[in-house]
């Protein structure tokens, strides 16, 4: 599976951002897709995850902020992010299972929240 993230960028605190992530085959034959995010020196960590039957599940720190989505006619994958601050400065990555046991993931966008 190759995964292209897009929509990264330099926004100010407060501001939003959609990210895209876009798939080479169906999304919908994915078991689970998710974002996961890493700042300089910290571990990657889960955003936000949709399953095949669309429930969803985000990371703590979210707090209503985020939302994911995907758009089965466009095999994409969407993370729409509102009231953005610094601490949400990191490589923003897109990952796919197309099984529970296999995981592909996509090069990254960086967001960089600053004013």
């Amino acid at each position: 599976v190759q995964l292209v993230e897009s929509g990264g960028g330099l926004v100010q605190p407060g501001g939003s951002l959609r990210l895209s992530c876009a798939a080479d085959r169906d999304i919908f034959d994915m078991v689970k897709m998710a974002w996961y995010r890493q700042a300089p020196g910290n571990e990657r960590e889960l955003v936000a995850e949709i399953s095949n039957s669309g429930s969803t599940n985000y990371g703590d720190f979210v707090k209503g902020r985020f939302a994911i989505s995907r758009d089965g006619a466009k095999n994409t994958l969407y993370l729409q992010m509102s009231s953005l601050q610094p601490e949400d400065t990191a490589v923003y990555y897109c990952k796919a299972n197309p099984r529970f046991f296999q995981e592909f993931w996509g090069q990254g966008t960086q967001v960089t929240v600053s004013s």
